[in-house]
């Protein structure tokens, strides 16, 4: 079986969805022993900013004519397409940040997109576990309801263009411990983490469980 993990933190071994989706997969390698996980991380390994735009030029452009870029573009955008069709579930660490999808998800987006046949749905019916976190606080009437412009993207792409059976995981609060103005939400951010945790956990044995080799 493969699985293909995406992560996109910035903040290495301090990584809050890199540690969630960890258990995930600890979990799932429990459970199916034979698994393959091909592993993708747009936070240390970031895909370049340029190269959505030049795939996007290429495919208006005669093949014989293209530029040495457009080639690697299409190239990249073809391979990142290949490895969500032939994987047989994901496990994806998409972290919020400035209120948004991170410009290194962005890009692997728009660049998978390219690379697929027009409207093709690259995750069809595999299971998909998004597991996305916050260092703030963006539940119904705190100050900043409504600034998470992150979640819901990813629920489009994810589940509706690309067609998985999603499974989304959320911790928020991660900031509480680091920074000192979070002090006084100590407590919730433990008892989300906690709450996330056992979700990742259950998440990734459900998953492991119920996906078929192909």
């Amino acid at each position: 079986m493969s699985v293909l993990r995406i992560d996109a933190s910035i903040q290495g071994q301090r990584s809050a969805s890199t540690e969630l989706a960890d258990v995930v997969e600890a979990e799932w390698s429990a459970t199916r022993r034979e698994t393959a996980f091909v592993r993708r991380h747009l936070g240390a390994e970031p895909l370049p900013g340029d190269a959505w735009a030049a795939a996007v030029h290429a495919g208006f452009t005669p093949e014989d004519q293209r530029t040495p870029a457009q080639r690697d573009a299409v190239a990249l955008a073809r391979t990142l397409a290949d490895e969500l069709r032939q994987a047989e579930a994901a496990v994806l660490a998409l972290p919020l940040y400035n209120w948004g999808v991170s410009q290194h998800v962005k890009t692997w987006i728009d660049l998978a997109i390219a690379g697929g046949e027009n409207g093709e749905r690259l995750l069809e019916g595999k299971h998909a576990i998004v597991l996305t976190t916050r260092g703030g606080g963006y539940a119904p009437g705190t100050p900043r309801e409504g600034w998470d412009h992150n979640t819901e993207y990813l629920r489009r792409i994810i589940g509706d263009v690309w067609g998985a059976e999603l499974t989304l995981i959320e911790r928020e609060l991660t900031l509480a411990g680091v920074n000192p103005a979070m002090d006084p939400f100590l407590e919730s951010a433990e008892l989300m983490k906690k709450v996330a945790h056992e979700a990742a956990s259950q998440a990734g044995r459900t998953a492991a469980a119920s996906t078929t080799g192909r």
